[in-house]
């Protein structure tokens, strides 16, 4: 019997999305599975997340026609991190001849212009459950079901942090500057939100966890207060203008990112091999301080899509040569940022004596650089 798609891809979020709309593009035939909402479900809370999207991931967003509208996309032409004695980096836009750093997008807008633009597709047909294919992409996000079902160790190492998210406003317009604070065992952000003009901010902010708990149940002004005081702004400066959303943190990885899917027990095994691949924080997930887990999968899917692209024709897009291929890629490039992330974090989550001076130090150093900070710049905006 015929199969009806090429492709079946598990979970219908931001990646799973982007991944079946340039598949799509290949005119192959893509089930995109999405369960609807159970009818007695509790609608879902406000969104407070933002991503913080490179140039690599706005190209390939815009290049489906999916990039938000300007209130909901607000490019950083300046982002500054200071250490925690005196250290300092300071990015520019303007230093790498480019329109912006990053961009930091709301959640919800972007899912909805990715939504829409799969209701048009005609080779995308959303699905209720899994369907037969010769490759299933599971995007099912880091407590994915699929991946448990097919047998694959996801390795975890928890941090001993936990991320709040909010929003909040600013006295004063952000101009588009992202600022990053490296505190005594904990890292804040502000990331500008509600366009180039707009005075909010996407807050995200690692502490321990035993301090969530009474961070989450202060007051609003109290909630924010404490926020101005290890940005240091003065009191009652900032407004709390959002719900409050916390997530342990941690660093992960599958084992493997391919293999075969098995066949269940008690039925014949199907007549042509089935086989699946993983991408985004089902395969892997980072420390948010260098923020940049969405365009790591959204690199996985890129990636996916142009070897399955320039396959020969004689193979199937399920052909353990290609995806041996992505899997060599993409672990290559997120082992290092996984290291890098990791280090960073280490290095600023320990007091002994020698390090506060040595990292702050290093900062001011790396800020002076040249073309190290140049290269390190690019490679973050997907540019290297």
């Amino acid at each position: 019997m015929t199969q009806a798609f090429d492709v079946c891809i598990r979970g219908a979020g931001v990646v799973g999305q982007t991944l079946a709309l340039l598949l799509a593009r290949e005119r192959l035939r893509v089930a995109l599975v999405a369960p609807p909402r159970p009818a007695d479900a509790a609608p879902p809370a406000a969104d407070v997340r933002a991503y913080a999207l490179n140039s690599a991931s706005q190209k390939l967003l815009a290049s489906l026609r999916c990039w938000p509208e300007s209130d909901a996309a607000t490019p950083v032409t300046d982002m500054r991190v200071y250490g925690d004695q005196g250290g300092s980096v300071h990015f520019s836009a303007q230093a790498q001849q480019t329109e912006a750093l990053t961009w930091i997008v709301d959640v919800p807008a972007l899912e909805a212009r990715l939504a829409d633009a799969v209701g048009f597709q005609p080779q995308i047909e959303r699905v209720d459950s899994p369907q037969n294919a010769a490759l299933t992409v599971v995007c099912e996000g880091r407590a994915s079901r699929t991946r448990e079902e097919f047998g694959v160790n996801y390795q975890t190492t928890p941090y001993p942090h936990t991320a709040i998210a909010a929003r909040l406003e600013l006295p004063a317009p952000h101009q588009q500057c992202a600022q990053q604070w490296f505190l005594p065992g904990q890292v804040m952000a502000f990331l500008p939100i509600s366009g180039p003009q707009g005075n909010s901010v996407a807050l995200v902010w690692s502490v321990p966890h035993h301090e969530v708990p009474e961070l989450m149940s202060l007051s609003p002004a109290d909630f924010a207060n404490r926020v101005a005081a290890g940005a240091g702004l003065p009191a009652d400066s900032l407004r709390l203008s959002s719900e409050r959303a916390s997530w342990p943190l941690q660093q992960s990885r599958a084992d493997h990112w391919t293999g075969t899917v098995p066949t269940p027990e008690g039925q014949a095994a199907p007549q042509t091999t089935r086989r699946w691949a993983l991408a985004g924080d089902a395969a892997h997930a980072v420390h948010p301080l260098a923020g940049q887990g969405l365009n790591l999968g959204l690199g996985d899917v890129a990636a996916l899509a142009r070897i399955l692209r320039e396959r020969d024709y004689w193979r199937s897009v399920s052909d353990p040569k290609l995806l041996r291929r992505y899997e060599r890629e993409r672990k290559a490039g997120i082992w290092a940022l996984g290291l890098a992330s990791d280090g960073l974090q280490w290095l600023f989550d320990h007091p002994l004596t020698p390090l506060p001076t040595a990292r702050n130090w290093g900062m001011n150093q790396f800020d002076r650089s040249g073309p190290l900070k140049n290269w390190v710049t690019r490679l973050a905006m997907g540019l290297n």
